[in-house]
């Protein structure tokens, strides 16, 4: 028995002795791992693929961005057309669980309450405002009201955060103010922000010469690094690591606000009255290149952003077209500075064949035979291709060269188009020299125009006056004159300076209409034709391209003014009528800028500046709106002003309507003689749904006025011509 228990208390030893063993293996195994893996972290400082130094930085450091400002677009006389501002998005806590610091409710109390104050600064109805306080799922911490609810202005938050309605409360984010409103909108261009819900975005250029100089305008952000505790409170004297931020460099403009402004006063009046599908005025300071104005329809408000589906480029520089007869100048040109100009030799007018192609005048009955020295009074199409036929297209392709078209003028503006030259067939040969198998922009053609003006020295189209720094005031860039080349002698820009002008004087001139008395004018014509998806041309009396340029004063130009209209949809007038009411009127701004002050018209009489309205007495606003020369109308049985449209310091034209909505029931005003940009600010203030029927103003309404808006019928108006 001793025997068996001894063999049992060795065999019990050397378990011991192997579990023991066992254990400090696995001791000293686990050891040596851990030493490798604290070795391996410590050297790659990373866990799990996290990066522990960064993981702790965030944990006791606290990164703000430093936002840069952006810069300012100004004219060339440093008013503001661009520049920075902060709209509001509105939301609201429907959650009963948040709460004030204080302990008070921070949520929508009072829903009826809250949608009946709201419905008076957003274009949304009580009932679609109840609606959205009243989400569909449960649990929903805060709502917001679509739309509506974003891009507010500082005013309207203003108005709403004075009423401390609970729940209520605002984002803040980065915008772009535009004070002029529709002022070479398309140009200036627009921005938007890089993440809309982001209330540290930066914004960026996403057309014209916001886009362009995005980086230039935008400058460089900066960082702050602040020190905290794992609670994330700021830790006291913590050291502070900043990176700079540089704000965004300020550009002029080569833009006249005063002939910007009446341009677009004269656009928006052909717009209206004639409604083409593309009008472009440009006005260039001959000597410099400077644009002074620039401006086209369909445009847009950068404000409001009303109208941006319909025009989202510059067609100035983006779009490319046929010329037409405007052509003409450089093919008489070239005529002349090649030596094959003859004035007195006769040519039979009307019809010509030219590689198995008829080529007619606008006339095609026709002069009978008439002097090369007419041709280009007349704007013979015939006399033309006589002309190139006598340069021989291997030298008149030369000279189309020389003037670049068909390459790009390098303005300083996104997305320009090169245009080409279809030259393969002896007809379109011919066809070029009256602007037909040919496409330019309208920057080109001003560029080649400059050459006339000039001394035959073709001069480069500028739309930068100079970049400027804000942090020293110091002039980085300035954009000078530049001559791009010399196509044509001195002597050959004189003879077709005199032809242009004999287009107004003489009897047979087709520009007559553009005779500006007391004025020296020079202009050419043009009526291009529209090509068809299909193949060939459109036809019809207005599926043309009706153009004019102009020189002032022809002998020895201070401004080159260029004029395009596509497609009028009620030429109720002839082209040529249409252009000089926007011609000839810009050509006496023109020369009257230019003389003694007291004789120059005001900056300030071309556009009216909206004051603001809010929280005023109706009446007091009605006769503020007459002072200002400007039409109204009133929404509600209110006697207190709660919205309006257009905004305070926007600018409109003489004779516009601004809308007011009262705190009163919100009743149908009498809409009859309203336009239809009226009807649509109508629609916009009360949030309603609005049907429009024809096209002029307003003749009859399907809700009597007087009667209270139904929240939830349709308004019909229909209108009509005068």
């Amino acid at each position: 028995m001793s025997k068996f228990r001894k063999l049992f208390k060795n065999k019990a030893r050397r378990n011991h002795y192997i579990v023991g063993m066992v254990i400090l293996i696995a001791t000293a195994f686990s050891f040596i791992l851990f030493i490798q893996r604290f070795a391996v972290i410590s050297m790659s400082k990373q866990y799990n693929g996290v990066n522990l130094v960064q993981r702790t930085k965030q944990k006791y450091e606290h990164v703000d961005k430093v936002n840069a400002k952006r810069g300012d677009i100004l004219d060339s006389e440093g008013e503001m057309i661009a520049g920075d501002a902060t709209i509001y998005n509105i939301y609201a806590i429907v959650s009963h669980k948040s709460k004030t610091t204080d302990g008070k409710a921070d949520y929508v109390v009072d829903k009826e309450k809250t949608a009946r104050i709201l419905s008076k600064y957003l274009p949304l109805s009580q009932a679609k405002l109840r609606k959205f306080l009243t989400p569909e799922t449960k649990g929903q911490y805060q709502v917001e009201f679509g739309p509506s609810g974003r891009g507010l202005s500082i005013e309207i938050k203003r108005k709403i955060a004075k009423q401390k309605l609970p729940g209520i409360h605002f984002v803040e984010l980065p915008s772009r103010a535009y004070p002029n409103g529709v002022f070479a909108t398309n140009l200036v261009g627009i921005t938007k922000a890089d993440n809309a819900n982001d209330e540290n975005s930066n914004i960026s250029g996403v057309m014209g010469v916001e886009k362009y100089f995005n980086k230039i305008l935008g400058g460089r952000d900066g960082k702050k690094i602040t020190k905290v505790d794992s609670n994330g409170n700021e830790l006291p004297d913590s050291q502070v690591i900043e990176k700079r931020s540089a704000d965004g460099s300020n550009i002029y403009l080569t833009l006249n606000s005063k002939i910007q402004q009446y341009s677009e006063i004269l656009a928006q009046t052909i717009d209206e009255k004639y409604e083409p599908k593309n009008l472009q005025i440009l006005v260039m300071n001959a000597k410099t290149g400077a644009i002074e104005a620039a401006t086209q329809r369909p445009t847009f408000n950068p404000t409001t952003g009303k109208g941006l589906s319909n025009s989202w480029r510059d067609t100035l520089v983006e779009d490319q077209f046929e010329p037409g007869s405007v052509m003409k100048i450089l093919t008489l040109s070239a005529s002349i500075d090649s030596g094959n100009y003859d004035p007195n030799e006769l040519y039979k007018s009307g019809t010509v064949e030219v590689g198995g192609r008829t080529i007619g005048d606008w006339n095609t009955a026709g002069w009978g035979y008439i002097p090369l020295s007419q041709a280009f009074t007349r704007s013979s199409n015939v006399g033309m291709v006589k002309l190139e036929e006598q340069i021989g297209s291997k030298t008149w392709m030369e000279y189309m060269k020389r003037f670049n078209i068909g390459k790009k003028t390098g303005i300083e503006l996104p997305g320009e188009v090169s245009g080409g030259i279809s030259f393969e067939h002896a007809s379109d040969q011919a066809m070029t020299s009256f602007g037909q198998s040919v496409n330019v922009n309208t920057m080109q053609m001003l560029q080649a125009f400059s050459a006339i003006a000039n001394g035959g020295k073709m001069i480069k189209p500028q739309i930068i006056k100079k970049v400027v720094d804000p942090n020293t005031g110091k002039t980085t860039q300035t954009f000078k004159r530049k001559v791009v080349s010399q196509p044509i002698k001195a002597s050959t820009a004189k003879q077709v300076q005199k032809a242009m002008h004999q287009v107004v004087t003489k009897e047979y001139g087709t520009g007559i209409v553009y005779n500006v008395p007391g004025v020296k004018v020079g202009v050419k014509t043009g009526t291009a034709q529209i090509a068809s998806p299909t193949g060939g041309y459109l036809t019809g009396s207005n599926n043309y391209i009706f153009s004019v340029a102009g020189m002032i004063p022809y002998n020895d130009p201070k401004y080159i003014v260029y004029v395009t209209m596509k497609q009028p949809q009620k030429m109720t007038e002839s082209p040529e009528k249409i252009l000089s009411e926007v011609f000839n009127p810009l050509v006496k701004r023109l020369v009257s800028q230019g003389s003694s002050p007291e004789n120059a018209t005001p900056a300030g009489s071309q556009y009216v500046n909206i004051p603001s309205l809010l929280d005023k007495s109706t009446n007091d606003a009605l006769s503020q709106i007459k002072d200002l020369k400007l039409q109204s109308g009133v929404i509600g049985t209110g006697n207190k002003v709660v919205q309006q449209l257009p905004a305070s310091d926007e600018k409109v034209m003489p004779g516009q309507r601004i809308v007011l909505l009262t705190n009163g029931a919100m009743t149908m005003p009498d809409l009859s003689g309203w336009s239809k940009n009226d009807v649509l600010k109508f629609a916009e203030i009360t949030g309603k749904q609005v049907t429009t029927k024809g096209d002029g103003y307003v003749v009859k309404q399907s809700v009597k006025s007087g009667h209270v808006i139904n929240e939830s019928g349709k308004i019909i108006v229909t209108l009509k011509n005068k």
